[in-house]
């Protein structure tokens, strides 16, 4: 990909005889205001020239979802982006009126389409998809050559590569080639938006999906060893009743192993299902997120297999000490009742603190220091259904940071105005003289190679105006940072990926107007949640260029009730490329993490409170068979079943209460493992853990844990005393 200012068709034929370089195609493209009637918020569009072979062949081919590709003969006809059109409720038939380089053109809306090229899609400048303020088009290239003065010549160009081809070198050639033009840095695919924004989502969702596999392998494992445990202990003496008749180890144990693998198909046929079915869901919401002509999800008959292996050998292997300990005593000893366990002083009793505590409070207490690996198991399951609670729903906490820092606290402009080209600066009090401005801010935008020894980076320097208010940068506390006459502020993502401190000495290579290299300091770092960026002094940055006194646009303040009257103004100067609403910036990304995130905690309390109930229902059902005996004597004696089901269910609530707080410190480590994961030069995700995030967990929590509960003391109240008390001899 390497977009340019502009250059003869010949030029492609130099770039053709690069060694490495494949199919080479030239284009046209253009940034336009597109004018919606039924919306009043500034609406950006690109408009791109269609491939010579019309989607016949060729590179980047689009997708057709409904009508036509414009006529060769037509110049009014256009393609737009599918998600565009459904938001605004266009088809073929309709007509699309744009501002294009200055001038009004209307056109006739032909087709619905999908591109590879734009499967992330979203505006310049941009984070997340607004599908109402920015939409892609498609048109002849003749008619959009001539309305950008560009007849017999190019300003983008797309290529492929030989397999052979060494990309850094193809790159470097190509610039060379492009540089008289006007380009401004070719790419390869690995940094194009879409592919970036694909790779670096498949990436965390493999990340997620092994560290959950690993938390519920791990439940798994010990809700089995558990189950299988007490039912070994309950079956002692019909196991030394089949080795006293010659059975062996391995055949009793192969026994329960089969018992197990047939648990574990069942529940892995039950997850291989639901699985599939949340695999379909996960399609259909990439399918709103990502613009792609099909997303089906596939359960290949190999992926199911391995996961119900690993399932398996995970249950396996949380069985294997429970059945071995079974299987490994004598007959004699196994056909004796087990004997009852030790009874001592617990911790509290010798400390002298029993007399505090009740009769019900002390039983409890024992029971879990008899049971310390049982309790702390329980205790470790818990804690783990808390800690994905908590990171699971820390993201909406962290986006609301990252709203407030970008979007009030150092971008607080109204309106960002962008004009075609660099322009003098007294077009500022132009703009600032129309009606409904305030106050006016100027900007330059100079796109950059930054160096630092063999490290590289493309990105932006941002020129700003002395004493900025609408548009700041700030410091790791939110505080706003006074730009330096001289040299860089970067933002620290930039400054860690390039290893660059305060007091260095980094190259530049601008990569637009009179393209140059130069030598600058850093003077300072600053915080910055989406991009990075390095800022600098407006007045020193044109110094630096050599190119005047130029502006790249404005930022305004505006007085809301002359907003629209402005907007219509702005979109009739000839120079301005476009205007960036703030608000429509702000409601964008609320619209879109909305359902993104709602549907992601849902999914991670389901998760939480799945694990929740599995483990506190297993303990407790597992405890109140050890103790049926002990609490059917208790009720004999004139306990209540209240009393009786405080003793049962008092030692669960203990163990509840005390893995909460260890769930938030394991959802506060889990949480900084997700943020780890995000491609943090093109967002970066602050761990915000808030109050309402533990207390939300907490409840999850405490809800399935009840649930459980209630459960078990129904069994509690409907316990058979008579069988219960009965002796087996």
């Amino acid at each position: 990909f390497a977009p340019l200012r502009r250059a003869p068709e010949a030029i492609a034929e130099r770039i053709r005889e690069i060694p490495g370089v494949g199919i080479v195609e030239t284009r046209v493209t253009a940034f336009v205001t597109l004018q919606m009637a039924d919306y009043d918020e500034p609406v950006r569009g690109y408009i791109l020239s269609l491939p010579q072979r019309h989607g016949s062949g060729g590179l980047n081919r689009l997708y057709l979802r409904a009508g036509r590709l414009p006529q060769a003969d037509r110049d009014d006809e256009i393609v737009i982006g599918e998600a565009f059109a459904e938001h605004h409720g266009l088809v073929p038939g309709d007509r699309l009126e744009m501002i294009l380089y200055g001038k009004k053109v209307s056109q006739h809306i032909v087709g619905i389409a999908l591109s590879p090229e734009f499967v992330y899609q979203v505006g310049p400048g941009e984070l997340i998809p607004d599908f109402k303020r920015f939409g892609i088009g498609w048109m002849e290239r003749e008619p959009l050559a001539q309305a950008l003065d560009l007849d017999g010549a190019f300003n983008d160009l797309v290529a492929t590569l030989s397999p052979t081809a060494s990309e850094d070198q193809v790159l470097e050639k190509v610039d060379l080639v492009l540089a008289r033009w006007g380009g401004t840095g070719a790419y390869g695919r690995e940094n194009q938006q879409s592919h970036r924004f694909l790779n670096e989502e498949f990436k965390q969702l493999t990340h997620m999906g092994r560290m959950f596999s690993f938390i519920f392998l791990g439940i798994s494992a010990f809700l089995l060893h558990m189950v299988v445990g007490r039912l070994i202990d309950t079956q002692r003496e019909q196991i030394a009743v089949l080795k006293a008749f010659g059975y062996s180890n391995a055949q009793v144990g192969l026994h329960y192993a089969k018992l197990v693998v047939a648990i574990v198909l069942l529940g892995t046929l039950a997850g291989v299902a639901a699985g599939a079915w949340l695999g379909h869901g996960l399609a259909g919401l990439y399918m709103d997120y990502y613009r792609i002509p099909h997303m089906v999800f596939n359960l290949r008959p190999q992926m199911a297999l391995s996961a119900m292996s690993v399932t398996a050998l995970a249950a396996l292997a949380g069985a294997a000490s429970a059945v071995w300990r079974g299987v490994r005593l004598p007959p004699a000893e196994a056909m004796r009742p087990e004997p009852p366990a030790r009874f001592r002083a617990t911790i509290v009793e010798r400390m002298g603190l029993q007399r505090f505590l009740s009769p019900a409070n002390r039983m409890v207490l024992r029971q879990m220091e008899r049971r310390p690996v049982r309790a702390l198991m329980t205790v470790l399951g818990v804690a783990l259904a808390t800690g994905i609670m908590v990171s699971g729903i820390f993201f909406p906490d962290s986006m609301d940071f990252i709203v407030d820092a970008e979007f009030h606290r150092a971008s607080r402009e109204d309106l960002a105005v962008s004009f075609i080209e660099n322009t003098e600066r007294r077009a500022l009090f132009e703009i600032a003289a129309l009606p409904g401005v305030r106050h006016a801010e100027p900007f330059r935008s100079v796109g950059i190679k930054l160096r630092k020894g063999n490290r590289e980076r493309r990105t932006v320097i941002q020129g700003l105006a002395p004493g900025a208010e609408l548009h700041r940068v700030l410091d790791a506390r939110l505080q706003a940072v006074e730009l330096p006459p001289d040299g860089l502020l970067l933002s620290d993502v930039l400054a860690t990926v390039l290893d660059i401190r305060p007091g260095d000495r980094v190259s530049i290579e601008t990569l637009e107007g009179r393209r140059g290299q130069y030598q600058v300091n850093v003077v300072g770092i600053i915080e910055q949640w989406i991009g990075m960026s390095a800022y600098m002094d407006l007045d020193a940055l044109n110094r630096l260029t050599g190119e005047g006194d130029v502006i790249s646009g404005a930022y305004l303040d505006v007085e809301t009730h002359r907003r629209t009257r402005l907007l219509s103004l702005l979109e009739d100067r000839p120079r301005v490329a476009g205007t960036r609403s703030q608000a429509g910036t702000i409601q964008s990304w609320h619209e879109t993490f909305e359902e993104v995130l709602l549907t992601f905690v849902g999914f991670i309390s389901a998760m939480a409170g799945a694990i929740t109930l599995g483990v506190v229902y297993n303990a407790a059902r597992i405890t109140l068979s050890e103790r049926a005996r002990e609490l059917a004597s208790l009720r004999v004696l004139g306990f209540t079943r209240g009393e009786i089901s405080q003793i049962l269910l008092g030692e669960l609530s203990v163990l509840v209460l005390a893995a909460i707080p260890a769930g938030f410190v394991i959802g506060a480590w889990l949480s900084y493992q997700w943020a780890a994961q995000a491609p943090a030069e093109l967002f970066k995700i602050p761990v915000v853990l808030s109050a309402n995030t533990f207390a939300l967990s907490a409840t999850v929590v405490l809800i399935a844990a009840m649930f459980s509960a209630l459960i078990v003391r129904q069994k509690l109240n409907h316990l058979d005393l008579i069988r219960a008390l009965k002796t087996k001899e």
